[in-house]
């Protein structure tokens, strides 16, 4: 892959960032740190990911967790089905309205989902362990900005693309210095 020439800006920035991943994306260990944990529970990818966003958020409807594991809700179906087939999540109709269903950790669940964050944690302690001390807080840094500027505002639209959002709601043109 060619080097970026020396410009700055967003988009020049946008490039080399592309640029870098695709490189991380290349060595197997990083393609995918997360589902690709839990080799000894004999979980996909897809399932990994369910486990982790029921561990981390409780019980989730069926919708919910299809969109936080970035899949169709049929997809969600068969993943739900064979992950409590492996006694590891159980599903309960809502007592309010009977189309909704909700996913929670069962007691092998919580088990397995302890493992996959203890596995998880080792596997990014290690990378980070790659990197100077002061880089670590700078990567932290600039990833919790990113998270502050993302999150849109209590009650407000999210920000548009290529703006971030001051206190109070009021959206700026991202500084090139930020």
């Amino acid at each position: 892959m060619r080097s970026t020439p020396a410009r700055s800006g967003p988009a020049a920035d946008a490039r080399r960032v592309r640029e870098l991943l695709v490189r991380l994306s290349r060595r197997g260990s990083l393609r995918d740190p997360i589902g690709g944990s839990g080799h000894g529970l004999d979980l996909s990818p897809v399932q990994v990911h369910a486990l982790l966003w029921l561990g981390m958020g409780g019980a989730l409807t069926m919708g919910e967790l299809a969109r936080h594991v970035a899949v169709t809700e049929k997809t969600i179906t068969g993943v739900v089905d064979r992950l409590e087939r492996d006694g590891l999540v159980q599903r309960a109709r809502s007592r309010d309205d009977r189309r909704v269903v909700r996913v929670s950790l069962a007691e092998r669940g919580e088990a397995a989902w302890r493992a996959l964050d203890a596995e998880i944690s080792a596997r990014l302690e290690g990378l980070l362990a790659l990197l100077e001390p002061r880089d670590r807080r700078d990567l932290v840094r600039i990833l919790a900005r990113l998270d502050e500027r993302l999150r849109p505002a209590e009650g407000a639209a999210p920000a548009r693309p290529g703006t971030a959002r001051r206190a109070g709601g009021r959206q700026h043109e991202p500084r090139e210095d930020a």
